[in-house]
Formats: C-alpha cells, sequence, structure tokens
C-alpha cells in the first residue's frame, strides 16, 4: 500500500509594511506653532533668529521687525526672497463690567469662524486661556440662527467674575491667537493654524540654507526675508524692499486651492492641492522672472500651475514691485485649502518642490544680469 502524503501548510503571508511616516522639516513645525499675530512676531521671530543667524553671512532685524538673512554679500545682481511670519489674530478691544473680554480683528475674518473656540490670550503676564463664546442656539429665534453674529456680538470668556479681575490678567490690545498646531492629516497633506504664510517663510529661509552649502558658485547676493504685517497692508514688505533695493524679488506666499467642492473653477481657476508651486502671471509681476521661474521648474521635473493676476496681488510683491526704482518680482504660491481659517491645509510635498524651484532659480542668475525688458 503506498502512504498518501500529507497535505502542505499553507505558506504564510508575508507582514504587510506599514506605509512610512511623513516627515516634517523641524524648522517648518517650529514656525507654525510659533504665536506671531500680525504686529506681534516675537516668537516667529525667535525661530528664523535660531536657524539663520548659523548660515547667513549677514543677519540683521529692523524697527519694523523684519528678519534678514544675506548670503553671499558681495555678489552682482542681488535677489530678495520674502514669505511673511505674520498670521491672522484676534486683540483685546473692551472688557464689560462682569469682565467679558471682546476682540477685534487683526488681518481678515470671516465671522463664522471665531465662535466656539479655545483661544489664547497673550499677556505680559503669560498665557490666559480664553473660549470664545456667543449666545447659544437653543436660546435663539429661528430668524436669528440664520444671521451670522457680527464680531460686537461675541467675547472671550477667561473665567473671572467681574472688569477689575480681568484687568489684572489682560490688557487692551493684548492678541489673541487660535489654540491649534500642526499635525498631518494623511500622506504629506498636513494641518496648521497658520501655513499661511509660515510654509512661505519656510521656504524663503531653507532656500538659502541650501544655497549656502555651495555659495562659492553663486552670482548673486541673496538675501532672504521673513516679513511682518502682512496681513494689514504688506508693510513689512516695504520696508525690507527699500532697504535692501534688489534687482530681483521673488515674493512665496499661498494661494487658494480649489480642489474642494464649492470652488467654481471658472470663477476662481483651477488650483490643485498636489498640483505643484504655482507661478503668478501679470501686471504685478515681471515677465522675464516668471519665464526664468517656469525654465527653473521644467529643468527640475516639478510640475507647476500657473495663476493670472490681472491686478496688484494680495502679498509682499505688491510693495517690493513699486520700491525705489521698481524690481522685478515673481511671485510663487502654495496652493492652500480653507485660508485664513484655524485648519488650513497643504501638501507639504509641494512646499518642498517650492524650496528647490527657488535654489534652481537663484543658481541661474548671472552676474550683471537685469531684468529690464
Amino acid at each position: 500500500m503506498s502512504k498518501k502524503s500529507s497535505p502542505k501548510a499553507p505558506a504564510k503571508a508575508a507582514p504587510e509594511k506599514a506605509p512610512a511616516k511623513p516627515h516634517a522639516p523641524e524648522f517648518l513645525v517650529e514656525l507654525i506653532d510659533a504665536r506671531s499675530p500680525t504686529g506681534h512676531e516675537f516668537e516667529a521671530q525667535a525661530v528664523v533668529d535660531s536657524y539663520m543667524r548659523p548660515v547667513a553671512d549677514e543677519y540683521a532685524k529692523d524697527t519694523i521687525g523684519n528678519r534678514i538673512a544675506t548670503l553671499n554679500p558681495k555678489g552682482d545682481v542681488t535677489v530678495m526672497f520674502a514669505g511673511h511670519i505674520d498670521e491672522i489674530a484676534l486683540t483685546v478691544s473692551y472688557i464689560d463690567d462682569k469682565g467679558f473680554v471682546y476682540f477685534d480683528f487683526l488681518g481678515g475674518h470671516d465671522n463664522i469662524i471665531p465662535s466656539g473656540r479655545r483661544v489664547t490670550i497673550l499677556t505680559k503676564h503669560g498665557d490666559v486661556l480664553g473660549v470664545t463664546g456667543k449666545r447659544a442656539v437653543h436660546l435663539m429665534s429661528p430668524e436669528d440662527r440664520r444671521k451670522v453674529p457680527e464680531r460686537h456680538e461675541m467675547w472671550i470668556d477667561i473665567g473671572v467674575k467681574n472688569r477689575a479681575e480681568a484687568e489684572q490678567i489682560v490688557r487692551i490690545g493684548d492678541p489673541i491667537v487660535y489654540r491649534e498646531s500642526f499635525e498631518f492629516l494623511r500622506g504629506t497633506l498636513g494641518i496648521a493654524r497658520a501655513f499661511d504664510d509660515k510654509a512661505g517663510a519656510y521656504i524663503v529661509m531653507e532656500a538659502l540654507r541650501r544655497l549656502a552649502a555651495d555659495k562659492k558658485t553663486l552670482a548673486a547676493k541673496v538675501v532672504s526675508v521673513a516679513t511682518t504685517q502682512e496681513e494689514i497692508g504688506v508693510r513689512g514688505a516695504q520696508v525690507a524692499a527699500q532697504g535692501v533695493q534688489p534687482h530681483v524679488a521673488i515674493a512665496v506666499d499661498v494661494t487658494h486651492a480649489t480642489d474642494h467642492p464649492d470652488a467654481d473653477n471658472r470663477k476662481f481657476g483651477r488650483f490643485t492641492l498636489s498640483g505643484g508651486p504655482v507661478i503668478g502671471r501679470g501686471p504685478n509681476l515681471n515677465p522675464l522672472v516668471v519665464d526664468r521661474m517656469i525654465a527653473a521648474a521644467e529643468r527640475l521635473g516639478i510640475p507647476y500651475q500657473i495663476q493670472c493676476e490681472p491686478r496688484p496681488t494680495g502679498t509682499d510683491a505688491r510693495a517690493i514691485q513699486m520700491a525705489g526704482p521698481g524690481v522685478a518680482c515673481g511671485l510663487l504660491s502654495i496652493p492652500l485649502r480653507y485660508m485664513h481659517t484655524p485648519g488650513e491645509i497643504v501638501d507639504l510635498a509641494v512646499v518642498e518642490q517650492c524650496v528647490q524651484l527657488l535654489v534652481e532659480f537663484t543658481k541661474s542668475l548671472k552676474k550683471g544680469e537685469r531684468f529690464d525688458w
């Protein structure tokens, strides 16, 4: 009799590898988490100081709070990169008899955003926790429920009993920020309170850091500026451009990703979150600079998107272009969803592409080159 062979046990499937965790540069995360309301950019300034002083050939600050890092100061063509470190915020404007704190806006706000959020009031005595309040839905009439509250109909509850107690803790003019910080959403998509425009400030500074590793080959003098008070009228950029007097400049900011459900592309254009850096075209932007930026992206094989800018842009480029005898400007933007909310989203892969593009653009500049046309 022949012996039957016993059946083989099925081979065990190899365990699936866990997907690699996405990486966020420490410099970027520290900038994002720094609280820097417009006009009160102290924490972001300190982050920039710590990363840029060691690598810059020259490093300076000015009376409006800009941070100015210079590489290769004897270079012949001066290129300036600008990204703003201020963020939209609130500020204490009034304290009532019961100690409830009322606020005004620093920068552009949608009135639907502030209610029911935890906030931090930045005071000379330290952080003060508060909650933004408004009348609860249960206490509203049907008509009231359909209204967006006016700013003066919202307040901050800091848990005190009266105005005297509140005034021992906070002062009129103290800045206020939302208590959200950086985290990953999925893959390389990040969520943060202030990607507008800490992402841009990181890009201009990180580009200089990388250029510093091979500065002997540079023809250009490179000046990266972390600008202040952009959210209330591009004020820091105006001062910086007058001081630096660049021949060419690129402002780096965010723009609207229009790949969410209610964005009409016919009105706002088509810009995808992960579709690559956005290069602006229009009268605020020098056409020779725009072409050079596009050529740099194509040499690197970086995908890019083009945005029509038919008038002065809402970025630092608006002020820089008109400084002194005029500056040849470009605008590089990071696509962003949900601008001016505590839940802004960007793709960190695109942030990295922007850094690479600025580095390549700078390396293409030649001694004596100007962008007159």
